[in-house]
């Protein structure tokens, strides 16, 4: 969605499972003084017949093709959970390239430099599915009753799940650009410690925000989250 004369433009990366549309209230919230992009991995709504890409360097690889281009702006990035990390090396790539982006909002997502073993990716459906349940991140009800909705997501979902859990992070230079990373203080996939690490991948400010709530926060603290990014999107386009 774009501002009728952007002067800065937000880039948002969705969760595992997770698709361009859930951005859109972000888009609607922000679009009065931003050009707002959610990007589509492959695999899900119109690019579903497209090819899962086997490993979260291959998703960054191929969405830097997507937000290199919008560089003409000053960019912000978002990513929750999983699109937290692909954010980042997008972030990583675009640094490589000369280009720095504004800001880095990554939520809901343990820093690229802590490491946990994590094998959801390998349970079966039934597995897989509880584990969406208990994080409460995509619709339970239709989950439960709909077989076809079932099979849609699944695929995307174990794909992704696959991806960021075999990510590792490749050590090098910090990035330019400031982190902001927020976190749900119920969330058992990032605790406190995990999150204040991102510090560590910045020279460039850091802050960390904490909300009430589990890994799906955000859903419940919108307008706080949106306040947030306003802030960052505002400062870019009037340095």
């Amino acid at each position: 969605m774009k501002a009728p004369a952007p002067r800065s433009r937000l880039v948002c990366f969705p969760h595992a499972g997770g698709s361009a549309s859930y951005y859109l209230p972000v888009a609607r919230a922000l679009g009065d003084i931003a050009d707002v992009v959610a990007v589509q991995y492959p695999g899900r709504q119109d690019r579903r017949h497209e090819p899962f890409l086997p490993t979260l360097a291959d998703v960054a690889d191929q969405m830097l093709g997507v937000a290199g281009p919008l560089d003409d702006l000053p960019l912000v990035l978002f990513g929750h959970s999983m699109g937290a990390s692909i954010a980042f090396e997008v972030a990583a790539r675009l640094e490589a390239g000369g280009a720095r982006p504004a800001a880095l909002f990554a939520s809901g997502r343990r820093a690229p430099s802590t490491h946990r073993v994590e094998t959801v990716h390998k349970q079966d459906d039934a597995g897989l599915l509880a584990e969406v349940r208990d994080l409460n991140g995509t619709d339970t009800a239709l989950l439960n009753s709909d077989p076809e909705f079932r099979q849609m997501v699944l695929p995307a979902l174990r794909a992704d799940y696959r991806a960021a859990e075999t990510y590792e992070w490749v050590p090098g230079p910090a990035l330019g650009c400031p982190i902001v990373a927020l976190r749900g203080v119920d969330d058992p996939h990032a605790d406190e410690a995990e999150t204040l690490a991102w510090q560590q991948h910045t020279t460039g400010g850091f802050e960390m925000h904490s909300f009430t709530g589990g890994h799906f926060f955000v859903n419940d603290h919108v307008a706080e989250v949106i306040r947030l990014v306003r802030g960052r999107l505002s400062a870019a386009a009037h340095p």
